[in-house]
């Protein structure tokens, strides 16, 4: 595929995931009144049902990373090189930014509003590191035996991890730099957003090397005497 439109896909596909994470989550706090709950809810469920559209529709074309975590687990198995990876990455980051200021924009906000809400601690990091394990083995696992179900995994996946990691599970670089342009529901300080990253990086490469060994084909040892 052309990498012009594999970039543009990343691209795009980062920014309809930004729009939906900050502009569902805006909205949710509106109409929750007060209910934390209520309002995480709202936020979920569109983000989980968001994943599957996007990666169903540019899937074809770019393999529908929308994450540099994702593209640095590809990239570490051989399946993308070094100077696409960083292309990916460059471009999940910038229409990540672009997607939280679509949202701002179609809210009324200020175009940038840095967040303050603090997400920082040791609880939180482990949930970053637990939220991106499991996503990368997600996406391994699906591709090893059902690749056809990688879209809807990968929802389920993440609208289940917003509820059971202590972080709500942003597991995803690009992700997390971009929802610290926004002072809403959905967002981070960004003096919390390098630890996120740090974690999501480090969690992103062992669990590609174990998923990588736990999902290898068995040698076939029967020609032995």
């Amino acid at each position: 595929m052309n990498r012009s439109r594999r970039l543009a896909a990343e691209a795009l596909g980062t920014f309809f995931l930004l729009a939906t994470v900050v502009g569902s989550g805006i909205m949710a706090e509106q109409l929750a009144g007060g209910n934390v709950a209520i309002a995480l809810l709202g936020n979920t469920v569109p983000t989980g049902a968001i994943l599957v559209v996007l990666i169903l529709v540019f899937g074809p074309v770019s393999g529908a990373h929308f994450n540099p975590a994702v593209t640095l687990a590809f990239l570490i198995r051989g399946e993308i090189n070094r100077f696409d990876a960083l292309l990916y990455t460059a471009v999940q980051v910038i229409g990540g930014i672009l997607g939280v200021m679509a949202a701002h924009v179609m809210f009324d906000l200020a175009l940038v509003d840095p967040s303050l809400k603090a997400r920082n601690g040791p609880g939180q990091w482990a949930g970053e590191f637990v939220a991106t394990f499991g996503l990368i083995g997600t996406i391994l696992g699906c591709l090893r035996a059902r690749p056809e179900t990688v879209p809807m995994a990968v929802g389920l996946y993440i609208t289940a991890a917003y509820w059971f990691t202590s972080s709500t599970s942003f597991a995803n670089p690009a992700v997390t730099i971009a929802r610290s342009f926004s002072n809403t529901f959905a967002g981070i300080a960004p003096s919390d957003v390098a630890a996120f990253v740090i974690v999501q990086i480090l969690s992103a490469i062992l669990a590609t090397y174990f998923f990588g060994w736990l999902l290898s084909e068995p040698r076939d040892h029967s020609d032995r005497p």
